[in-house]
């Protein structure tokens, strides 16, 4: 790791890859058969292993997009901005393709940034647990918006729907063992009580010094 005083470099990639991501979007409207090349399949994902990566890109419909780009631009900035792009882009990628790559056991494809930005979540909750956010229409701590997430993709789980709900538990798994890694050298020092006391040995040398100690 780097030394704690290094600024990291920010590069607005997460607003960036929202914009890439809003692009993509048209050209899928665009081009009937851009879906069906770069989306990922599970019958397919040995031959087209590139698809690992283009599905992050790729959303079903206006909803699903914006229901992604809001987070990512959101809880992606504030992440990068404490780690830096680098670090935010290698979390972004590998959590993406790890959760696609868990989501072929258990759906015949996918597609969407989901899996990646719960990443971004699970560091945000290693590093920085108590940060507020807005969260269903809330501000709440970072934890607790993670733990009811959690919840409703778990119901997810039980009740399937048109979700792929377990690409997002693998991502945010993902994030959150980045989280602890990271925890060390980006999570907030810990404020002291302005009225503590303690009660030491040097406390107590000061203490005599101040006290004992004859006056001339």
């Amino acid at each position: 790791m780097e030394t704690a005083g290094k600024k990291e470099k920010f590069g607005w990639d997460a607003l960036k890859l929202a914009v890439i991501i809003a692009v993509i979007f048209l050209l899928q409207n665009l081009f009937p058969d851009f879906l069906e090349q770069f989306a990922l399949a599970s019958s397919g994902v040995f031959q087209q292993p590139w698809t690992l990566v283009t599905y992050i890109f790729l959303h079903g419909n206006a909803n699903h997009l914006i229901s992604n780009l809001f987070p990512l631009a959101m809880f992606g900035l504030i992440l990068e901005k404490i780690i830096g792009s680098q670090k935010f882009l290698i979390i972004f990628f590998a959590a993406g393709i790890f959760a696609g790559m868990i989501s072929t056991f258990f759906y015949p494809s996918v597609i969407g940034a989901s899996g990646a930005i719960f990443s971004i979540m699970g560091v945000l909750v290693g590093i920085r647990p108590k940060m507020v956010v807005l969260a269903f229409g809330i501000p709440i701590p970072m934890i607790i918006a993670v733990i009811l997430w959690v919840a409703l993709d778990l119901g997810g789980v039980f009740y399937p729907s048109s979700i792929a709900n377990i690409g997002h538990l693998a991502g945010l798994s993902v994030g959150i063992i980045f989280g602890m890694w990271l925890r060390p050298k980006y999570k907030l020092p810990e404020e002291k009580k302005k009225d503590e006391i303690k009660f030491d040995e040097e406390y107590f040398r000061k203490w005599e010094e101040k006290h004992m100690k004859p006056k001339h």
